[in-house]
């Protein structure tokens, strides 16, 4: 890819800070000759292809033709370069006339997506590099000289304009700093709007993605006969990770097996051969010794990937830095062919990662596999994956982030956004990454001022806009952390205070009554504030019986659902499906079945009993990645939602052992400890709960103990109450001991990784 200055990217916002608008025509400011689009018969304008033009500039032709038509009413012809000439051509590829204009463009300088855009002698000449560039210089006129907006797959705007002149002079040339785009929002596999953004879909343009070292070597059918083929870790070899990189039969079969694939697309650019996402590296002799010398576990692999892509000289083969290779190889060099990805699941979002302290390590690396290859995709997270509709205040990090990995090489990204419909600005983060993927130094602040006028309305974007910056200022000045796997009820000391949610709300109020006059912006102002419904709604969950807790008491004296949470939870699912929401955390929970869930919350009434709100130490503390309300959460009455991120403690790799303090000695007959299992998230249920009692905390005498009776195969999330019942006796302390498998089972793909235990209510009666 051929670089270019900032500057030319630049070029098209400058012109039109040289033209100005009165009325509905936008004049020129002058010169001898003027490119113009007018209803005006006598002001006609036709678009001239080549006599064998390509297909990338047909469809440039199209998108010209059909949007230009619009504004003038009139079809405008789509003509060979044999066709008489009109004063208003527009010119798309190189041809006899733009010889004769003097136009004289070297089209493999543009690559596959730059272009040129020029006016000469009244003409409009487009010309694009070997791909889709044409396309791209039709959709960047149409967007900045003639006012187009596409903002969401069903929100394009045609501009308020009844005639266009530009004069001669505009010499625009685009060439993306960033090869491969793809912005992971479901808007953007609309193929008009992908098309209209520049953007690439990995699911067209790659013919294996990721993980598919056991698509290719499939261990279900050649473990049992060829265990060498597979990774030896702690001196077995096991089906369920990784591969023995340096076994010639594994690589003929795997150098086989891929060649099939690429015969079957060859259209396809892109192969990756990357590690499975699990742990178990292979540690063989050859292996290690390679990764000895490389001093980075990446080593065997990336001496495995070159010998790869030597096979595959005209396709780019890639393979992921990640997890245990995320440290490049002292000295090995990727083959020229070869695109690494990172995935830098573990930063900070509420710092640029260029600045951030906590990235230091991530810096390291990146840089480190920058000195050796100029060819990187990052993989970035932009959004709160464990609640998809959660407030997530990282728009500020999204511009200093790419352009930070563009200057370390990174000339490929996936910006893995929403699949679902719907999710915290949705639309707006699609938007503004699309925009960046293309010019990394774009004017991110007139985009988002614009995008909100365009999209909820020109009368309620300024208290849209107040609340994005009272969020994101108040995330700065509290300076805590933003992560991907966060939740509301974290956030609740940070960017979701009570006062502050008080405020977003007000700005919210203030944006819809703006716009109370005009159906569609309306429905688009509701839909955006469903993450501030869905954040009293979470952390609601962690209160019990306080004026904004989950219940209240009847006048008998029980327990039962506050009315306000059973009207806020069937307002907040109604709109959801409204919008068509399809999930509210990744992978799982459609609206219908969040709502079901919180009811069955609701069902779970507090419950009285000898240990609430009394003191408990930990003899193994709970992990901080999970810090909920510390010790209090397993004594404060309330069961835990399903769903390990907040309400529960965690512990990684580790028993949990606790003794709580009952007071003066009391009489105890049962004690009950709440326990999850998910194991797509690594978590398992304990081996044992074992309890015991003592008068004076010294002496202890265990009344009994229990086992998971679920199947540790058993999916999807759930949770298990361990109990233990014994007769009636005096205790004052109560420890209990739950024991961890520690590590993931064999069978798992995080086999030999650390397991979780999560448990919640400890319940002494």
């Amino acid at each position: 890819m051929v670089a270019i200055p900032r500057t030319s990217i630049r070029c098209s916002r400058r012109l039109l800070s040289t033209l100005c608008w009165i009325g509905f025509h936008l004049l020129g400011c002058g010169g001898p000759n003027l490119f113009t689009l007018s209803r005006e018969p006598s002001l006609p304008t036709q678009i001239v292809l080549p006599d064998s033009p390509t297909v990338a500039q047909s469809r440039a032709a199209e998108l010209l033709a059909e949007h230009l038509g619009s504004l003038t009413h009139a079809e405008i012809q789509i003509v060979s370069d044999s066709a008489p000439t009109v004063a208003g051509d527009i010119l798309i590829g190189l041809s006899s006339r733009t010889r004769q204009l003097g136009v004289d463009v070297d089209v493999d300088a543009l690559g596959e997506d730059g272009f040129i855009l020029r006016t000469v002698a009244g003409r409009l000449v487009l010309v694009g590099g070997s791909d889709k560039g044409v396309i791209y210089g039709a959709s960047t006129f149409l967007e900045d000289h003639v006012g187009f907006r596409f903002y969401a797959a069903d929100a394009f705007v045609p501009p308020a304009v009844e005639q266009l002149e530009i004069p001669d002079g505009l010499d625009i040339v685009q060439l993306p700093p960033i090869e491969f785009r793809e912005d992971f929002y479901r808007d953007t596999w609309d193929p008009a709007f992908c098309e209209w953004h520049k953007l690439d879909r990995h699911a067209e343009e790659w013919g294996l993605w990721v993980h598919t070292f056991a698509g290719l070597v499939p261990p279900g059918e050649h473990f049992e006969a060829h265990p060498e083929w597979f990774a030896q870790v702690a001196g077995r070899r096991i089906p369920n990770g990784q591969l023995c990189l340096t076994n010639e039969g594994m690589f003929q079969l795997l150098v086989t097996n891929l060649r099939q694939r690429i015969e079957a697309e060859p259209e396809k650019k892109y192969w990756s051969v990357s590690q499975n996402d699990t742990h178990g590296y292979c540690t063989c002799d050859r292996c290690a010794a390679i990764d000895a010398e490389q001093e980075a576990h990446s080593g065997a692999l990336m001496a495995f990937i070159n010998r790869v892509a030597g096979e595959f000289p005209t396709k780019t083969i890639s393979t992921l830095a990640y997890q245990y290779s995320r440290k490049a190889p002292k000295s090995l060099r990727p083959a020229d062919n070869v695109l690494v990805v990172l995935a830098p699941i573990e930063l900070n979002r509420s710092r640029p990662v260029a600045t951030d302290p906590s990235a230091a390590t991530f810096r390291a690396e990146l840089e480190d596999w920058a000195r050796i290859t100029d060819r990187l995709l990052i993989w970035d997270y932009v959004i709160q994956f464990s609640n998809l509709i959660s407030p997530f205040p990282n728009l500020r990090v999204l511009q200093p982030n790419l352009r930070y990995f563009v200057d370390n090489s990174a000339i490929a990204h996936f910006q893995q956004g929403n699949r679902e419909i719907g999710g915290e600005w949705a639309e707006l983060r699609a938007y503004l990454i699309a925009k960046l993927l293309w010019n990394p130094d774009a004017d991110i602040d007139w985009l988002i001022d614009d995008f909100l006028a365009g999209y909820y309305g020109a009368a309620a974007a300024p208290h849209l806009r107040d609340y994005i910056d009272t969020q994101h200022d108040a995330l700065e000045a509290s300076g805590a952390g933003l992560g991907i796997f966060g939740n509301p009820i974290s956030a609740s000391k940070s960017y979701l205070t009570p006062a502050l949610m008080a405020t977003y709300n007000a700005q919210f109020d203030a944006a819809e009554a703006a716009v109370a006059d005009d159906e569609l912006f309306r429905k688009r102002v509701r839909w955006a504030r469903q993450p501030l419904y869905f954040t009293w709604l979470e952390q609601t969950k962690t209160r019990a019986s306080d004026e904004d807790g989950l219940f209240e008491r009847n006048a008998t004296g029980d327990w039962q659902p506050r009315a306000e949470v059973l009207t806020r939870v069937g307002d907040f699912v109604a709109n959801a499906v409204e919008q068509g929401v399809t999930r509210v955390h990744e992978w799982h929970t459609t609206p219908v079945e969040y709502g079901q869930r919180y009811r069955a919350v609701l069902e779970r009434v507090p419950v009285d009993h000898l240990a609430v709100g009394r003191p408990l130490t930990f003899t193994i503390p709970f992990d901080p990645k999970y810090p909920a309300d510390g010790a209090a959460t397993l004594l404060d009455g309330l069961h835990g939602p399903v769903d390990h991120s907040f309400a529960w403690l965690g512990w990684e790799g580790k028993h949990l052992e606790a003794i709580i303090e009952l007071g003066p000695v009391t009489p105890v007959q049962s004690v009950a400890v709440d326990f999850l299992q998910s194991i797509g998230s690594w978590i398992w249920l304990p081996l044992q709960l074992e309890v015991e009692l003592s008068t004076d905390g010294v002496t202890w005498e265990q009344v009994g103990s229990v086992q998971a009776s679920a199947d540790e195969h058993q999916g999807p999330i759930f949770t298990e109450s361990f109990g233990v019942e014994f007769a009636p006796r005096p205790a004052s302390h109560v420890r209990i001991r739950a024991t961890s498998r520690q590590t993931c089972p064999d069978w798992h793909i995080g086999a030999d990784a650390p397991a979780w235990i999560f448990a919640d209510e400890i319940v002494v009666q």
